[in-house]
């Protein structure tokens, strides 16, 4: 048996579009978490941090605009993350947030486990996180 894969953090407030995500990626031996938004999503990082983040955009509490940029903020470029996104320019989504990679909703289950696989890193192969770490409140 192989040693499970690293975790992926799954960012959404749509709890159906997360559980078809977590089903396809544990199915494939990921680990996955869940954050309903981005200030969950910025705790779930600080507890432990993933080998790729799963951004939606639009949710309540923290949207994906500035969850991202605290995510860089805090850890550069060092973690991974991949705007999920039904907004008509995605690609714009992606470079507005810095993101390593982009899905257009709705996506076929393929092309997430691809780009998953393409952008998922363990700690062991980041650069080093920056070393100002701002509160939420900050960004």
């Amino acid at each position: 048996m192989t040693a499970p894969k690293e975790d992926v953090l799954i960012v959404d407030d749509d709890e159906d579009m997360a559980e078809v995500v977590k089903a396809v990626l544990d199915s494939e031996g990921y680990h996955c978490r869940y954050a309903a938004n981005g200030r969950q999503a910025l705790d779930e990082v600080a507890a432990a941090m993933p080998a790729v983040v799963l951004l939606d955009m639009l949710m309540p509490v923290m949207n994906g605009w500035d969850c991202a940029r605290a995510l860089r903020a805090r850890y550069g470029g060092s973690l991974p993350i991949i705007v999920m996104t039904a907004a008509e320019h995605a690609e714009a989504r992606r470079n507005d947030v810095g993101a390593d990679g982009v899905l257009s909703k709705p996506f076929d289950l393929h092309e997430l486990l691809r780009v998953v696989a393409v952008h998922h890193r363990p700690p062991s192969h980041r650069a080093p996180a920056v070393s100002h770490a701002p509160d939420a409140d900050d960004v």
